[in-house]
């Protein structure tokens, strides 16, 4: 399947998040770079490491002007538990539809389970990076953190 690559414009993401506030990467142009990932599942472990490897550094994002947001298939509810559970403080979206993982070319792990890819998104909605791992959780924070401190 063809997907977004490096130096490709990135799909917009317009959506309501976990919390209720809306999400819209194309609301402000050139306003921030954008990390976001996509998970297979709320509350699996694998998911959860990388969720709280995310929380965990988010002041560093901050420092760092860049937005995260999280996407997975799983409903606002199973969301906003996670978020809840796990202290998880960024946007938390809803792919229910599968419709931003068809946009960023995410797929499917051998046919079944959701694919781990983390895009960055510079300040002009180009992709800088896209990064799969599908056990590597931790590796997704510590890639993206490297690509934002070179923008």
């Amino acid at each position: 399947m063809a997907h977004p690559d490096t130096g490709d414009q990135a799909p917009v993401i317009d959506r309501i998040a976990h919390d209720g506030e809306r999400v819209n990467t194309a609301a402000e142009p050139d306003a921030r770079p954008v990390v976001v990932y996509f998970y297979p599942r709320d509350d699996t472990p694998v998911c959860t490491r990388q969720a709280c490897s995310f929380r965990d550094h988010l002041g560093e994002f901050n420092a760092l002007d860049a937005q995260v947001i999280g996407v997975s298939a799983d409903d606002d509810a199973s969301h906003r538990d996670f978020a809840e559970r796990h202290a998880l403080t960024f946007p938390l979206i809803s792919d229910h539809d599968g419709s931003l993982s068809q946009a960023f070319g995410v797929g499917r792990a051998l046919g079944v389970l959701a694919n781990r890819v983390t895009f960055v998104i510079d300040r002009h909605g180009v992709i800088v990076m896209r990064y799969q791992a599908q056990l590597a959780a931790a590796r997704h924070v510590e890639k993206a953190m490297t690509v934002l401190r070179t923008l």
